[in-house]
């Protein structure tokens, strides 16, 4: 190549360049651009032997392609060199240009590293620039695009090239035509890789769309067809909890076309003593119990549960909230917890249930201690608190256990004084044993029955009527005098003496009734006893023809 007629083979191998990197740009692969470049090496460059070894992202270098020699390529092809080996090989050696030239004289101490490497046999030099079969000659291929020229960018592979067909180490043309090379090899190089990455990111996109569109259909179907109703609703924004869009079991739990839904939001249809329970769970992407309104006008109770479905970038966008009937489950807790506090019998409540509605009406504080916290500051001055140095703040924390009670008092004396308390008649039956003693226990059922009816009618609504077991009563009934109690007492008794009808005959029953009042600092059963006494004196005091009335 550097013979007279040089100028002509420049031209020649002009041609040859040119074809070999029109392939190179035009390869199907990134495997197919790296053969190309290793077949131009000795197509196009004169060498027998050339191999493009590819850095890996782990920064180890891999045969990729190989050129010139089918046994050799079998080899070597696919194995890996370190980084490290690499690195001491570009760092010896005679450099030319971009080019690193390692002589037989020095390459023996390259013999024991890892870079993958063939052997040719040949005879010892017979003149000064006759290659010699260990001379190396490797061509470093760098990324394009450093404005600090060819060999300043990122190594991504090492062109070896070996046995010039002519014999003779490659003179300055030949040095030039390879690091030329070299540069538009890597050029070629970059460009497969990036459409290699584009080609699997398309791939990759591709198959992700459609997992999204099968996940969209999915999700479609199964809220679409899901047994239970299901409702996407806004979040956030004037338009937050407004319905967007609803499935066909949730139409028909609320008897409403899927049209009218999206008119409402769910605070439109919950119920109002739900409203703030719908409000937490809507915050807490949680669940709650409440019921919501059907278009009859009537309400159903539904299990509500709400997943908030975010954007990395804008935050909360909708909610998926899924309702479940459970008005069934509802209707039979609502029987059990009434069986657990109501009379089987007459269905009034039972003892348990009177005392939880009279201690729900006490506090501690006695009658004649301290005032109500919302009473004036002044009125609260002589208490310990305060003679301890408390001032008006510290006696809010001190009484807050009294906040928002009102608290029960009784009217004192025998003597109407206008006070309005807590009255608790005590009702016992009289003549009820001799019922049940001669017509059976089905008689004495049916008149427990028609008193407790006759009582229940007998008061106001808000009163308790409770049955504390056999033939006694109770009634709570808050916000009365002396003189209310006395004439609510005389008139429940004239409503339970009137005959009643039970197995096919009429009797009659009489009624005792004695009056207690509550007041803070009582228990319950204090309470209970106190009116259990003035019953058994009212009993006492009415002759025996006087207190059975049948």
């Amino acid at each position: 190549m550097e013979t007279e007629s040089e100028p002509y083979v420049r031209l020649a191998s002009l041609r040859q360049l040119h074809q070999v990197m029109a392939d190179m740009n035009t390869a199907r692969s990134l495997a197919d651009t790296l053969q190309t470049v290793a077949d131009g090496v000795v197509t196009a460059l004169g060498y027998e032997l050339a191999c493009v070894n590819l850095v890996r992202p782990d920064g180890d270098l891999v045969v990729a392609a190989f050129s010139g020699n089918p046994a050799a390529e079998a080899l070597i092809t696919g194995r890996v060199g370190s980084r490290e080996s690499w690195e001491r090989r570009l760092g010896m050696g005679e450099t030319w240009g971009d080019l690193i030239f390692i002589p037989h004289t020095e390459g023996w101490i390259l013999d024991d590293d890892d870079v993958p490497q063939w052997y040719t046999e040949g005879p010892a030099p017979r003149f000064e620039d006759e290659w010699h079969p260990s001379d190396r000659l490797f061509a470093p291929m760098y990324a394009p695009g450093a404005q600090g020229g060819p060999s300043s960018g990122e190594l991504i592979g090492v062109l070896s090239v070996d046995r010039p067909r002519n014999g003779r180490r490659p003179g300055a043309w030949g040095r030039e035509a390879l690091q030329m090379y070299a540069f538009q090899a890597a050029i070629a190089i970059s460009n497969a890789r990036l459409r290699a990455n584009m080609q699997r990111a398309l791939v990759r996109l591709e198959r992700e769309q459609q997992a999204l569109r099968a996940s969209e259909e999915s999700f479609r179907q199964a809220f679409e067809y899901a047994p239970s109703g299901m409702a996407i609703a806004e979040m956030g924004g004037d338009q937050h909890g407004r319905i967007l869009r609803t499935n066909d079991a949730l139409c028909r739990l609320l008897g409403r076309p899927a049209s009218a839904m999206r008119r409402y939001s769910f605070s439109d249809l919950v119920h109002p003593e739900d409203i703030g329970t719908l409000l937490r769970t809507s915050a807490e992407g949680g669940r709650a119990e409440l019921r919501l309104g059907r278009r009859d006008g009537t309400y159903v109770w539904v299990s509500l549960r709400n997943s908030v479905v975010a954007d990395a970038a804008d935050g909360p966008r909708f909610l998926l909230t899924h309702v479940e009937d459970i008005e069934e489950r509802k209707r039979r807790e609502l029987q059990l917890a009434h069986r657990a506090s109501h009379d089987s019998l007459t269905g009034l409540p039972n003892s348990a249930e009177l005392r939880s509605r009279l201690s729900a009406r006490l506090c501690q504080r006695p009658q004649s201690g301290l005032p109500a916290v919302h009473d004036s500051q002044d009125a609260a001055y002589g208490h310990p608190a305060y003679d301890a140095g408390f001032d008006f703040p510290a006696r809010r924390d001190v009484f807050d256990v009294y906040d928002h009670h009102v608290h029960t008092i009784a009217p004192e004396g025998e003597h109407d004084d206008g006070t309005k308390g807590l009255a608790v008649l005590f009702c016992d039956l009289d003549g009820f044993k001799s019922i049940n003693d001669r017509f059976g226990h089905n008689a004495g059922d049916a008149v427990l029955i028609e008193v407790a009816r006759r009582l229940s009618n007998g008061v106001r609504d808000g009163d308790t009527v409770a049955r504390l077991g056999g033939d006694e009563f109770v009634i709570l009934a808050d916000g009365l005098g002396r003189a209310d109690a006395q004439d609510l007492a005389v008139r429940l008794r004239n409503e339970i003496i009137q005959p009643i009808r039970a197995e096919g005959r009429a009797v009659r029953v009489g009624a005792s009734f004695g009056i207690g009042w509550a007041h803070c600092g009582m228990t319950a059963d204090e309470v209970l006893k106190s009116a259990d006494e003035r019953m058994y004196v009212e009993k006492r005091s009415r002759p025996k023809q006087h207190r059975r009335a049948g």
